[in-house]
């Protein structure tokens, strides 16, 4: 009876299992293309919902200017994540200013939002306490005694807290690189728009819709720019929330351009024509950085992946040569 050790081993199930790989990776890499979700509809009809608010709320505050609070841009969530909210006061805790400029660079905006990032802040600490207790008493017996186990589920728990900020930091990343990359190319179309007689406005609206193919973040975001110009007294705080929102230098001197452009009448134009220039040359030194930086990370997997391959493939044969001769 063959064991268990000589049928893994056995060549005819290696390359079953390999071939069973290959056919898995090549059926998931046609799938995957048609399960992706329509991101690009989804965050468009978000932004016209959000503009929509900000019309709506602009009008209430104009109609109402002794009620200030009557015409909030969303309405305050309800339900459990809420009543934990409450009782726990957790909004005089965590709900900070800082809090609000972070969730918005990670494209979470609205109160209900911030509630669920401060009820996962509670709630993920808890969780993942009670799932590392079911997995070293139940799942894996690491040998430990039954308080060395409780301590390290301490410190899993203890390490849950900052698995909230953890991810909030890893989606700003994602964006604001998304941001980033299409930003040079962004301002190039916005120039063509002014110098074409465009407003501002109509600029902000027009490369919104035309960027979308290249990144959905930046679109999002030129959208939500374009409603902010339309209804607010004064276009500065648009152009800063743009900045503050993305958190990127190079958005943020770009809009401080704008600004000074309006204020002191200078032409739109030709700050925007400086602004794209800097951004194209500081895209290219990074890909020129990346691109030296690219060699030493490669030392390293040659030498473990490639350099043995290749001495098997050039002394193997000798190797077998030798054997038989032996032979």
């Amino acid at each position: 009876m063959l064991s268990f050790v000589d049928v893994v081993m056995d060549p005819q199930f290696i390359a079953t299992v390999l071939a069973a790989v290959c056919v898995f990776a090549t059926v998931l890499t046609v799938a995957l293309p048609m399960l992706q979700r329509d991101q690009m509809n989804r965050r468009m009809k978000e932004m016209a919902i959000e503009r929509g608010k900000m019309r709506s709320a602009r009008l209430a505050e104009l109609a109402t200017k002794d009620r200030p609070q009557s015409g909030r841009l969303r309405a305050t969530p309800k339900g459990f994540m809420q009543q934990v909210v409450d009782q726990l006061k957790l909004r005089e805790r965590f709900d900070n200013e800082e809090l609000r400029e972070n969730l918005k660079r990670a494209g979470l905006r609205g109160q209900a939002n911030i509630v669920s990032f401060m009820f996962f802040r509670i709630a993920a600490p808890i969780v993942i306490f009670f799932f590392a207790l079911f997995y070293l008493f139940v799942l894996y017996d690491s040998g430990y005694s039954a308080l060395v186990n409780v301590l390290m589920a301490l410190a899993a728990g203890f390490l849950g807290f900052y698995v909230p900020n953890m991810f909030i930091s890893n989606r700003v990343q994602k964006r604001q690189m998304a941001i980033k990359q299409a930003w040079p190319d962004a301002l190039d179309m916005l120039l063509i728009c002014v110098q074409s007689g465009m407003s501002v406005e109509a600029g902000f609206a027009k490369v919104g819709k035309e960027i979308v193919t290249q990144s959905v973040e930046l679109a999002e975001e030129m959208m939500l720019t374009t409603a902010e110009l339309s209804y607010l007294q004064d276009r500065r705080q648009a152009y800063e929330n743009l900045a503050k929102r993305t958190g990127l230098p190079g958005v943020k001197s770009v809009m401080t351009a704008l600004v000074q452009a309006e204020r002191y009448g200078t032409p739109v134009g030709q700050a925007l024509r400086t602004m794209a220039k800097e951004n194209r040359e500081i895209r290219q030194s990074e890909a020129e950085r990346k691109a030296a930086a690219l060699p030493p990370k490669l030392t390293v997997p040659m030498i473990v992946f490639f350099l043995p391959v290749l001495f098997i493939v050039i002394l193997g044969p000798a190797g077998i040569s030798y054997m038989q001769m032996e032979k």
